[in-house]
């Protein structure tokens, strides 16, 4: 039987929400199914309305549905914003505790949230839980599935904790059970599938740089990227790692270029307007050829913007940024599988080139929860590039030794007899400055040229749907889940629409990207941004000028829908 659900679970920030979708993405998986989630959040610790949606499937999934299976309303505001999204047959379950009657509503169903939460956990607070049990009742989940997660959810705080909760949900099932007769329009069929992952995509990015043996993370706080470095900071004593929350951004970047020239695999984690004031760090990496990986969690500008928003407006400033010129790679995973091995990708390459890499992320990805495979860490790879042991490394050893292939066999301080010197200013081999023409003009094409073989590394985008199709739409990053949903779509209406979902963006794959546009008769860029940011690139690099692009920067993710009813429009042309 075919499963495709969504579940929404609304409210103010502080009443719970994330911990009762939190809980049912994980029981869910927990019973086979595909998940995606997703919350959507306001800039403040308390009020405000919040959504946490699940879709929850028995085939893997990427993007979230407008249409709703079940809505969990903890206020009234919920009803009055959601309740149209709820589908025929779907079900309303609201704290009858917290705002009047919904009788008119169709399928609406009360539960005294707080009441079941303190008279089976002990406290009112208790009543998510309760919501949780309610919820998993009209499903006819198995209650041990439930119970397992909550204990996991919750074991942190506690056995008595845990328990409490196990309690208060079976309180919620119990009330389900003898008060709602009605028949729900999703009942639970277990799938038999292999275990898998529920991760976020930041938990996917910390995860990577962990297994790639990163031991120096810098960051200064701020949304979409924090949970990137505290998900690693609670490694820190169990893993050789060193976490520095620095006192602002400039300071974080310039400690990390401090670790690597030291020896250490290091990074940043940041979003737009910290970058802005890490530029002057990124030139210096440039400058004297320290490996760095610096992730970037998109968010909308300028300024603050909308800070816990999405969007993919910092393509061309981290294609750009950084005073003279100097080469680099920007990744850009479209999902939590692809978050781990481009970050353990991203470290590799920041290595062997000795150039700065990007990760680049926004919210959506960020935030989201996928679920995976697992890994397999014998996979993961870990190459360091041309570093000398160290009976090799004595007197007159150059730190920037010219090479045909651009790259300087590295060392590092107090690891041999020689002398590890480098400077921002332009140098000389050794690393000591200099102002010599001749030396600069070598030492700038040594640094451009580790770009050609840069390049070489860089992998082909993917491509998604029939052979010789008339639309192929371009994507990038996190627009890969919606596209796909909405090619498939189409698909099934009779036409013939591709994917071509570019993750590894700079050095720019021309040759490639237009081998996978062959054939199409019509190139529609789809992006989360106003200008057409990848469609602006495509032209650059390689002459072809998308025929339209389908756009959306009002801080809210697209999904598969929305790339159909603009592509029915015609999409527009910020070019």
């Amino acid at each position: 039987m075919k499963q495709d659900y969504t579940f929404l679970i609304g409210g103010e920030a502080g009443q719970g929400l994330q911990t009762i979708g939190a809980v049912l993405a994980k029981a869910l998986a927990r019973q086979g199914l595909h998940i995606f989630a997703y919350q959507d959040y306001h800039s403040r610790v308390r009020g405000g309305h919040n959504f946490y949606q699940v879709r929850a499937a028995s085939f893997p999934v990427g993007s979230h549905l407008d249409e709703v299976t079940m809505l969990v309303a903890l206020d009234e505001e919920t009803i009055k914003i959601h309740g149209h999204r709820v589908g025929e047959g779907g079900v309303v379950l609201y704290d009858s505790e917290e705002m009047p009657s919904q009788e008119g509503l169709a399928n609406s169903l009360p539960v005294p949230l707080k009441e079941l939460g303190k008279t089976y956990g002990g406290q009112g607070v208790m009543g998510n839980s309760a919501a949780a049990g309610a919820v998993w009742q009209l499903l006819g989940g198995e209650p041990a599935a439930l119970d397992e997660t909550l204990r996991d959810t919750f074991s942190g705080k506690g056995d008595k904790v845990a328990e409490a909760n196990v309690k208060a949900a079976r309180g919620g099932m119990e009330y389900a059970k003898k008060h709602f007769q009605s028949t729900c329009p999703c009942r639970l069929e277990r799938l038999l599938s292999p275990p898998r992952m529920l991760l976020t995509g930041n938990d996917a990015v910390a995860l990577g740089a962990l297994a790639a043996g990163c031991q120096f993370i810098g960051a200064y706080p701020m949304s979409p990227a924090s949970s990137v470095f505290t998900t690693m900071g609670r490694q820190v004593g169990r893993l050789p790692l060193v976490f520095e929350q620095a006192e602002d951004e400039i300071s974080a970047i310039h400690m990390a270029l401090g670790a690597a020239f030291a020896g250490v695999r290091s990074m940043v984690a940041t979003s737009g307007g910290g970058f802005a004031l890490m530029v002057e760090g990124l030139s210096l990496a440039g400058c004297s050829e320290t490996p760095l990986v610096l992730f970037l969690g998109q968010r909308p500008g300028p300024a603050t913007g909308l800070a816990t928003r999405t969007e993919q407006g910092d393509l061309l400033f981290a294609l750009h940024a950084g005073h003279g010129e100097f080469p680099r790679a920007v990744l850009a995973p479209g999902n939590a599988g692809e978050a781990f091995w481009l970050t353990v990708k991203a470290f590799n390459l920041a290595e062997k080139y000795q150039v700065p890499v990007f990760v680049l992320s926004d919210q959506y990805l960020a935030d989201a929860a996928y679920t995976v495979e697992p890994f397999g860490l014998d996979r993961v790879l870990v190459d360091r590039g041309e570093i000398l042991a160290e009976k090799e490394f004595g007197p007159g050893y150059r730190r920037h030794r010219l090479t045909e292939s651009g790259i300087s066999p590295r060392a590092f301080p107090g690891r041999g007899e020689g002398t590890v010197a480098t400077s921002g200013n332009e140098h000389d081999e050794e690393g000591y400055p200099t102002e010599k023409a001749d030396l600069r003009r070598k030492m700038t094409e040594k640094r451009l040229g580790k770009a050609r073989f840069l390049a070489a590394a860089i992998a082909p985008p993917s491509f998604y749907g029939p052979q010789n199709p008339q639309k192929v739409l371009l994507t990038w990053g996190s627009g890969l889940g919606a596209c796909r949903e909405a090619a498939e779509h189409l698909n099934a209406g009779g036409e013939k629409v591709g994917v071509v979902h570019m993750t590894e963006l700079w050095p720019f794959p021309a040759a490639d990207v237009e081998l996978a546009l062959a054939g199409a008769e019509e190139v529609i860029a789809v992006e989360m941004n106003a200008t057409g940011q990848l469609g602006r690139l495509l032209r650059q690099e390689t002459g072809i000028k998308p025929k339209a692009a389908i756009l959306k920067y009002d801080g809210r993710a697209m999904n598969g829908a929305y790339v159909v009813k603009e592509l029915a429009r015609g999409g527009v042309n910020p070019w």
